[in-house]
């Protein structure tokens, strides 16, 4: 089994009780987000991540102003973030943050902001 050193992580918010396609779609924009970001902004991390298979873990946040606090925390331990505002069209209404992305980055440090999150 690989070890990996590096990931993205993936904060979605549990109170807006959104479809799986939906989320799948939210989770999505956040990872690529991350990515491209990430490429520019912390490359090391980038290149490591992108070598051992661009692992993603995702994860539940209680509300919006819970996934504020965990960006914060993230952007004070240096990673790239990305928060996800929905457009409207379908489930939400227009500008709702829907999901945060966290990353790539070390394990350790992004346990260090999202190490006590439910997986979702």
């Amino acid at each position: 089994m690989m070890k990996f050193g590096y990931k993205l992580m993936i904060v979605v918010r549990d109170d807006l009780n959104i479809s799986p396609g939906k989320l799948a779609v939210q989770a999505s924009h956040a990872s690529v987000s991350c990515a491209v970001e990430s490429e520019k902004e912390k490359e090391k991390y980038f290149k490591k991540w992108m070598r051992e298979g661009q692992k993603k873990v995702l994860v539940r946040c209680d509300d919006v102003e819970h996934m504020e606090f965990l960006k914060k925390r993230a952007k004070k331990k240096g990673l790239v973030t990305k928060l996800v505002t929905d457009a409207g069209l379908t489930e939400v209404q227009s500008g709702t943050k829907t999901c945060l992305g966290i990353g790539p980055g070390p394990n350790d440090l992004i346990d260090e902001v999202t190490g006590e999150l439910s997986l979702y």
